[in-house]
């Protein structure tokens, strides 16, 4: 039976909550937490990905407000400003590869400059095991 091929595009989440370079740090924090994530994609006006904030970015950001209270900046100051992306349209494969070569939970998912979702461990381990169902039956 011919091996069918899965595109990160088919099992990426659509639905995000991003952020804007211009949010006030402890604003982006809670925004983290109200949403029970570990990081969310950085936007600017018109979509283009512009960087990253994770729970990691904002450690010192909390350790500073909750033990010397001094916090100020914004997400573009604490942001890593050149994110790893994934194109919709390569296979689950490849994506699986650069998880394994990665330390990454997720990664934007990125075409023409312009943040089209995200893709997790956990959906592509979901496309690895629909592609075994696929294949085994």
């Amino acid at each position: 039976m011919p091996q069918k091929t899965i595109l990160v595009q088919e099992y990426m989440t659509r639905r995000l909550t991003s952020l804007s370079p211009d949010t006030e740090i402890m604003r982006a924090v809670q925004t983290l937490l109200d949403n029970d994530i570990s990081g969310a994609p950085v936007v600017d006006g018109e979509g283009l990905l512009v960087g990253v904030l994770t729970h990691k970015d904002c450690m010192k950001v909390v350790l500073n407000a909750a033990y010397h209270s001094e916090f100020c900046g914004t997400v573009a100051d604490y942001m890593t400003s050149t994110p790893i992306v994934m194109s919709p349209n390569i296979s689950v494969v490849e994506a699986a590869q650069q998880f394994l070569e990665k330390k990454f939970h997720s990664y934007p998912v990125v075409e023409d400059g312009v943040l089209v979702g995200q893709i997790s461990r956990r959906d592509i381990l979901n496309a690895l095991e629909d592609a075994w169902q696929w294949q085994n039956r």
